[in-house]
């Protein structure tokens, strides 16, 4: 594995040292990305160094951080043509460790606090990202504490309990959750590793874009469809599109990339619709897609700012569609997918019907999860469809 050049500030540019742990930048609160020396790496690190590799993401450990990762295996999900769409491609992330793309990002953060000597780490989640968390801190033997709303599907919670995690149940939103770590993290020893309120999750996220542009043959789609709640993931794409090109793997073109959440709790959309470069915190969040149910994104300002440069756009679905879309790809595709992959089905039909997408265009769809995780509200959903009306 690479060595880390540097943590780089992406408001200010500051560069740290990444020496010691890190949350985000001590003068302005910017995300810190993790640098890498790509033009040293650039001539003993060519894709054709992956052949022969383990099939998760640590076959791109070059430019992952940490010597000894602390693995379940996550990584290199399948890139599924669709069986009705020609043109476009399913990434099922669901088939993850834990069931959900946040595997990615809590092996890497996992690994670098058991590098760091960390003891007790901390995290406000919406659900799926605590799981993985209690998972990876139970891989490395790190206590793990967790604040989730306390209508969080109940397989979060029972896996969270399960892997032994210190497990508080919120009466609000992740909001909630999130200003509880922060007022507890200093008494109680915690390392907040929030969403981008640390640098390495991203860098577990950005793998998805490198197996975006392996698994189709290194040319990137001409979308990517993503859905959006803390927008880690789009920020570690895009993040890897740029890692690609400086080490000569890929060249300039990028996929338009377009975030999808739900129409109630959509201050991404909204913020887009509006011209701003940052959002403003949605009122009364509201959506049975638990993990799009982010008040406000941290990482925001990054977000609009990749949508902006890469030609893309935002995209609301309601409830209905998306349970919806759980249905239709099941019953289509073979894939069960979380409430929130599926909105990334309801923004494509969306696109394709304003003529944003063609038929010629390839897009890659992200299934964020598992619909196992997600059974309640999917079973709800299936009952109240099923049940006579008036009429009948």
């Amino acid at each position: 594995m690479a060595s880390i050049a540097f943590l780089e500030c992406t408001k200010c540019g500051d560069q740290l040292d990444a020496k010691t742990p890190r949350t985000v930048c001590p003068k302005d609160g910017g995300v810190l990305y993790a640098r890498y020396d790509l033009g040293k790496l650039k001539s003993s690190f060519r894709r054709e160094s992956l052949a022969g590799r383990a099939p998760t993401m640590w076959r791109y450990a070059e430019v992952l951080p940490g010597s000894e990762p602390v693995s379940l295996g996550e990584g290199l999900t399948p890139m599924l043509p669709s069986r009705t769409t020609p043109n476009v491609f399913i990434k099922d992330e669901g088939l993850n460790p834990t069931a959900s793309f946040k595997a990615r990002g809590m092996s890497a953060a996992v690994t670098m606090a058991k590098a760091y000597g960390l003891k007790k780490l901390a995290a406000p989640s919406a659900g799926n990202a605590a799981s993985a968390l209690a998972a990876y801190a139970a891989a490395a033997g790190i206590e793990a504490y967790i604040f989730m709303p306390k209508d969080v599907p109940i397989a979060n919670r029972v896996e969270c309990q399960s892997y032994g995690a210190h497990v508080t149940l919120v009466d609000g939103l992740i909001s909630d959750c999130a200003r509880m770590v922060g007022e507890r993290k200093e008494k109680e020893g915690w390392f907040d590793v929030s969403t981008l309120k640390e640098p390495y999750r991203v860098e577990g996220k950005k793998t998805m874009g490198y197996e975006v542009a392996e698994q189709l043959g290194w040319k990137l789609p001409r979308g990517i469809i993503y859905p959006t709640g803390g927008g880690v993931g789009l920020l570690g794409m895009w993040k890897s599109f740029e890692e690609m090109e400086a080490l000569g793997w890929i060249g300039p073109e990028r996929p338009k990339m377009i975030c999808v959440q739900s129409d109630g709790c959509a201050p991404i959309v909204k913020a887009w619709d509006e011209g701003k470069t940052v959002s403003e915190p949605w009122p009364n969040a509201a959506t049975s897609a638990a993990g799009l149910r982010v008040p406000k994104a941290y990482g925001d300002y990054l977000i609009l700012d990749i949508l902006k440069k890469s030609g893309g756009t935002a995209v609301t679905a309601t409830d209905p569609e998306i349970l919806h879309a759980v249905g239709q790809w099941a019953r289509t595709e073979g894939v069960f997918a979380a409430p929130e992959g599926a909105a990334a089905l309801v923004a494509y039909q969306k696109l394709r019907a304003s003529k944003f997408f063609s038929s010629d265009d390839e897009v890659v769809l992200f299934n964020t999860g598992s619909g196992l995780k997600y059974l309640e509200v999917i079973d709800a959903h299936n009952a109240d469809r099923s049940r006579p009306t008036a009429s009948s």
